[in-house]
C-alpha cells in the first residue's frame, strides 16, 4: 500500500500527525519528547519514539486478532505508522490492577497494593482543565459519548486489560495500570492512540522495578534503559 504524506495536521506532546492522499488514513510520527503532569515537566527520552511506535503496532495487531478493533493500518518506518483517521472520543480510559500514582495519593492506599478487582475510570480529555476525573453520567450530560459508546468502551477496556496482563506476564512484567483512548471510525468505536511505557505502568514481577514513564516523572534515572528493556523483553 503506497500513500503520499501531505501536510502536518497537528503536533501533540508525543506525536506529529500528517494527512495523506487517503481521507480515511493519517500518518503518525512518534517523537522522543517526554512530558508529565499535563505538560508542566518536559524532557527528552532518547529512542522513546521508536519503542512506542513498534510496541503499539505489535500490541494493536495482537489485540485485533483477539477481536478488538484498532486504528492500526500499516507500519511505515521505525517511527511512522499509517492509522485510520478517527474522531477521538474525549475520554481518557484508565484501568488499574494495582494501586499506584494518583490512585494511591487520592485514596491513601499504599502503592503496590493489589486491587480486589480491576477498576475503570474516565478523565475528560482536556489539557486546559488538566484532564479532570469524571464518571459516565458526566460524559452523557456533556455529550462526550452515548450510553452505547460508553458500554462498548467499557467492554473493550476490560478485555484489553486481560489480554495485556497475559501478554506482559509472559516476559515477567506486571501491568499495574494503563491509559487508553478510543475513536469513532465510520460510526464504529475502535482503539486509538497508543499502548507503550508512556501509557502503561509496567513493573518487573520479581523486583518491582519500574519499567515505564514513572522513571521520568519521579526523576528515578535510567529512563532510556527502562524503555529499551521493555523493547528487548517483548522481542520487537
Amino acid at each position: 500500500m503506497k500513500m503520499k504524506k501531505l501536510e502536518q495536521l497537528y503536533e501533540g506532546k508525543a506525536k506529529k500527525v500528517f494527512l495523506t492522499d487517503d481521507p480515511d488514513v493519517l500518518i503518525v510520527d512518534y517523537k522522543d519528547d517526554a512530558t508529565a503532569f499535563n505538560g508542566l515537566k518536559k524532557g527528552t527520552i532518547s529512542g522513546k519514539g521508536v519503542v512506542n511506535n513498534r510496541m503499539t503496532n505489535v500490541v494493536f495487531q495482537m489485540l485485533e486478532k483477539k477481536g478488538v478493533p484498532t486504528h492500526y493500518v500499516k507500519e511505515l518506518s521505525d517511527r511512522e505508522t499509517a492509522v485510520k483517521k478517527v474522531e477521538i472520543v474525549p475520554l481518557e480510559v484508565i484501568i488499574r490492577n494495582v494501586a499506584a500514582g494518583s490512585f494511591s495519593k487520592k485514596l491513601g492506599v499504599e502503592e503496590g497494593t493489589k486491587l480486589l478487582t480491576p477498576t475503570l475510570e474516565f478523565s475528560y480529555k482536556n489539557d486546559e482543565l488538566g484532564d479532570p476525573f469524571i464518571n459516565s453520567y458526566y460524559a452523557l450530560a456533556l455529550g462526550l459519548a452515548t450510553q452505547e459508546e460508553i458500554d462498548t468502551i467499557t467492554k473493550y477496556a476490560f478485555q484489553i486489560n486481560e489480554e495485556l496482563k497475559a501478554y506482559f506476564a509472559q516476559v515477567n512484567m506486571e501491568l499495574i495500570d494503563f491509559k487508553i483512548e478510543f475513536g469513532r471510525f465510520h460510526g464504529q468505536i475502535i482503539l486509538a492512540d497508543e499502548v507503550s511505557p508512556d501509557t502503561c505502568r509496567l513493573w518487573d514481577m520479581d523486583t518491582h522495578e519500574k519499567l515505564d514513564k514513572d522513571r521520568f516523572r519521579r526523576d528515578l534515572g535510567g529512563v532510556e534503559d527502562a524503555y529499551q528493556e521493555v523493547f528487548k523483553r517483548l522481542g520487537i
